[in-house]
């Protein structure tokens, strides 16, 4: 980009779905209050944000300046209500911005210091950079790296060198005319599975995703074991549902009927996953482990499929939902703001 081309405006739009899981109020801001500081160290500064859009449920006019303080900069409330799901709170954060360059980013994430920086770098660089996926992981010990290699894969784009095919809609960042001519599409019935979709449907569309590693964002673990397995029957049931899609994505017109064998093409999709995520294991840009230690991490992984098959089962055999609607929950929500930390000390 040279000196005469203008830089494009760049916003963060944040939703809170995942700080919805208690009733204690003071809890949940705190919670956004101390992940707003931590936003307020990135080595991009947050007042040359055009805009800053934090979607919520009904976050008191005190509560609102006691966050803004928290950032140090103007931040634009969304109220949209509880009965709103992940991704339709996403779209309308989107329609509540006007710049150039939209970040998505997640309240149950604690961005690396160079986030926003890295994510936006390859729009100033390119005017024809149209999609940027940062690289997500949960914690870094043995249970984070097994979950990692099953929950944040990125696969390779025949669309060129750096390419993804896929990207989770906590980390990434969209061109405006992009994202608006297509945004997500909430359906019944799937909980995390509307951005592999989209991620099929730009590939589709010949769009190519950027993927820049250095954009690190860490996804917090459930707050309790119990909440981590109906984590893990969720993934597994949102395979049902995405099935189809990457039959049509992937398949030739005469082995569609891979796709349609009842519960046995998921549990197949999910086999393939497996395979995937052993050979993933110490690749993410976590730890590197081997030995003893990777051993275990892939005793993990086969645990945490294992359960992910169950949720598969459950919901293509019995029609199980586990409470999901929209990408939200007609019941109570995965918590990811518990009173001990699980980041790391210093978060």
């Amino acid at each position: 980009m040279n000196a005469t081309t203008k830089r494009p405006t760049a916003a963060l739009i944040l939703e809170t779905n995942n700080l919805r899981g208690t009733t204690e109020k003071e809890r949940i801001v705190q919670s956004l209050e101390r992940l707003l500081r931590h936003l307020g160290a990135q080595t991009f500064p947050l007042r040359d944000l055009h805009e800053i859009v934090v979607t919520h449920d009904g976050l008191s006019p005190a509560e609102q300046a006691r966050l803004g303080e928290a950032t140090g900069c103007t931040l634009r409330f969304l109220e949209i209500g509880p009965e709103v799901g992940y991704y339709d709170a996403k779209n309308r954060g989107f329609d509540a911005t006007t710049a150039d360059i939209v970040v998505f980013g997640d309240a149950d994430c604690w961005p690396d210091p160079a986030w926003l920086e890295r994510l936006l770098a390859p729009f100033v660089a390119d005017a024809r950079t149209e999609v940027v996926a940062g690289r997500t992981t949960y914690r870094d010990d043995l249970l984070g790296i097994a979950a990692t290699s099953i929950d944040f894969m990125y696969f390779p784009s025949p669309l060129g060198e750096g390419t993804t095919r896929n990207f989770y809609a906590n980390n990434v960042a969209f061109r405006r005319d992009v994202f608006g001519a297509r945004r997500y599409t909430p359906a019944e019935g799937i909980y995390r599975g509307h951005c592999q979709a989209l991620g099929m449907r730009l590939a589709a569309d010949g769009v190519r995703i950027r993927f820049e590693p250095a954009a690190h964002t860490t996804h917090r673990f459930p707050d309790s074991v119990t909440e981590l397995l109906r984590l893990r029957f969720l993934r597994g049931a949102d395979t049902v549902e995405l099935t189809p899609h990457l039959g049509r994505a992937f398949l030739p017109d005469e082995w569609q009927w891979l796709s349609r064998l009842g519960p046995l093409s998921p549990l197949g999709v999910l086999s393939v996953r497996l395979g995937f995520s052993a050979r993933a294991v110490g690749e993410q840009g976590l730890s590197e482990i081997d030995g003893a230690r990777k051993a275990a991490c892939l005793l993990l992984v086969g645990g945490l499929s294992a359960a992910d098959a169950m949720g598969s089962v459950l919901r293509s055999t019995f029609g199980v939902t586990f409470q999901v609607h929209d990408g939200g929950f007609r019941g109570k929500a995965l918590s990811y703001h518990g009173d001990a930390d699980r980041l790391c000390a210093a978060s």
